[in-house]
C-alpha cells in the first residue's frame, strides 16, 4: 500500500513526500556474546534536479548508484524536481525500487534543455523535511537552486554534506551564445563547490581541473557499467538488416544527446570521410535533442534511432561495431564504458572516461583533445583495418568487465560518510564569497 503524504506549505511550491519501501529503521547483527544487537541503518539523500527516467549521463548514474546503495544496505532518499510520469504514475520511482522514500519540489525548465528543470525549494523547507528524518549524509549531484538550498539546510543542520561535479556547464556556455556568462559561472560553480565538504569528481583530469579553479578538496568517484546488460552477445542480425548492412559490414554508432555541446559535425565528418572511400558505410544515432530535426534533414542517408532503453539500447551497441565520441564537453561519458562492454571500437579525444579506461591501440583509438583530424582519421583507420578493429572490440569487453558498480558505490559511501581521510573543511571554506 503506497503512502501520499502532501505537506502544505507557506509558498506555492509543491512539495510531495512519497514512501514506498519499508522503513527498516533497524537491522539486527549478533553481538560478541550471541545476543542481537541493533544497528541504525544509515540513512543518505540525494538531491539532485535530474533523475531517471530521465535520460542523461546524471540520471543514469544516480539511478545506478540509489540501486547499489539499495543492494548494500543503506537507506536512500531522494530529492527532485516533480516529472510529468509523476502525475501519471505517483510514486513510481519508489515502486521501482530506486529508493526508500523521496520529495518532490515544483521546478522550471532549464534553457536549452526544455525536458529538463531547475528545482525550487526554499532552505527551510527542506531543513523540516531532513530534520524530520535521522539523516546521516547529504549528497548534492546538481548546482542549481535546489541543490543551493539543500547544502544550506544541511550544513545549518550539522549534517555532512559533498557535492558531486557531474556535468561541465560553464563549458557550454559558447555553444549557446551566452559565453558572457562563462567567468560568472566558473565563480559559482567555485563557491557552491566550497560551501561542501567534499567534491567527488569522477576522473583525474575533472579533479585538475576543479583544483585549478579553486575548488578543494576533490577526490575521485568514477563510474561503473552493467556488462550483463551491455554485451557483445545481444548483437541482432535482424536489427542491422533494418539499417541495410550485411554481416561483415562496419557500422558507426553515436549514443548520447543531439545538442550543440556534444560536437556532433565531428562525428558526422567522420562518417563523411569513411562514406567517400565506403559508400555503403551506416552511421547510426540514438538519442534525442534540440539538433534532431536539423540533421535529419541535412543528412537523410543516417540512420535516427531516437531515445532507446534498457535492452533495446544494449541491442543498438551491440550490433555496432565502432563507437564516435566526440565530445570536448562530457565530464566523464557513460557511453563509453557502455560501448566498451557492448564490445565496439571507441574512438574518442583522450579526455574523462576514455583517459581513464582507453588505452591507445589496446582497447581504442584516442588523440588529444581538439585534433580533428586525428578523429576522423582513427574512424576511417577502424573502417579500413578491419583485424585492428576486431582486436580493440575484443580487449574492450574484456577490459570492461572489471568495471562493475558495486566497487564504486562502496567508494561513493567512503568518501560520503567520511569513513576515508578526507577531512570536513567547514569553516574556512564557508566564508568564501561570491567574487
Amino acid at each position: 500500500m503506497r503512502h501520499l503524504h502532501s505537506e502544505s506549505m507557506k509558498t506555492p511550491m509543491t512539495f510531495t513526500a512519497l514512501s514506498r519501501l519499508p522503513t527498516q529503521p533497524e537491522l539486527a547483527t549478533p553481538s560478541a556474546s550471541g545476543v542481537g544487537e541493533s544497528i541504525r541503518q544509515q540513512h543518505l539523500v540525494i538531491v539532485t534536479e535530474t533523475f531517471a527516467p530521465e535520460i542523461n549521463g546524471v540520471a543514469h548514474t544516480l539511478l545506478q548508484l540509489c540501486r547499489g546503495l539499495l543492494a548494500q544496505g543503506y537507506r536512500v532518499s531522494v530529492i527532485r524536481p516533480e516529472q510529468a510520469i509523476d502525475r501519471q504514475l505517483p510514486g513510481h520511482a519508489v515502486d521501482q525500487g530506486w529508493c526508500h522514500d523521496q520529495l518532490l519540489v515544483s521546478g522550471v525548465p532549464l534553457p536549452g534543455y526544455r525536458d529538463l528543470k531547475f528545482g525550487l525549494a526554499s532552505r527551510w523547507h527542506l531543513q523540516r523535511w531532513l530534520s524530520e528524518r535521522s539523516v546521516d549524509a547529504v549528497y548534492v549531484a546538481t548546482q542549481g537552486p535546489l541543490g543551493l538550498a539543500a547544502v544550506r539546510a544541511a550544513r545549518h543542520l550539522q549534517v555532512r554534506v559533498c557535492s558531486g561535479f557531474h556535468t561541465n556547464f560553464h563549458s557550454y556556455t559558447h555553444h549557446y551564445r551566452v559565453g558572457f556568462l562563462d567567468l560568472w559561472l566558473r565563480r559559482y560553480c567555485r563557491w557552491f563547490h566550497n560551501q561542501t565538504a567534499l567534491t567527488l569528481v569522477p576522473s583525474r583530469q575533472s579533479a585538475v581541473q576543479l583544483e585549478t579553479m579553486g575548488i578543494d578538496p576533490c577526490a575521485l568517484w568514477s563510474r561503473g557499467v552493467n556488462c550483463q546488460l551491455f554485451d557483445p552477445q545481444r548483437r541482432d542480425p535482424a536489427l542491422r538488416a533494418e539499417w541495410g548492412v550485411g554481416a561483415d559490414m562496419p557500422v558507426l554508432l553515436y549514443v548520447g544527446r543531439l545538442a550543440a555541446e556534444k560536437n556532433l559535425p565531428l562525428a558526422l565528418r567522420s562518417y563523411a570521410q569513411v562514406k567517400m572511400r565506403y559508400p555503403a558505410a551506416r552511421l547510426i544515432l540514438v538519442g534525442d535533442g534540440p539538433l534532431r530535426a536539423e540533421l535529419a534533414r541535412d543528412y537523410p542517408d543516417v540512420v535516427f534511432a531516437g531515445v532507446q532503453r534498457g535492452d533495446d539500447l544494449a541491442r543498438y551497441y551491440a550490433s555496432a561495431d565502432i563507437f564516435l565520441f566526440p565530445s570536448l564537453t562530457d565530464t566523464f561519458g557513460n557511453v563509453v564504458l557502455e560501448a566498451m562492454a557492448s564490445g565496439l571500437a571507441v574512438v574518442a579525444y583522450d579526455m574523462a572516461a576514455a583517459h581513464e579506461h582507453l588505452r591507445q591501440a589496446h582497447n581504442g583509438l584516442t588523440m588529444p583533445a581538439g585534433d580533428e583530424a586525428g578523429f576522423v582519421a582513427a574512424a576511417e583507420r577502424l573502417y579500413r583495418e578491419t583485424e585492428l578493429c576486431r582486436r580493440l572490440r575484443q580487449q574492450a569487453r574484456h577490459d570492461a568487465l572489471t568495471l562493475g558498480w558495486a566497487q564504486q558505490v562502496s567508494r561513493f559511501t567512503q568518501l560520503l560518510l567520511n569513513s576515508s581521510q578526507e577531512v570536513s573543511r567547514y569553516g574556512d571554506k564557508s566564508r568564501d564569497t561570491l567574487v
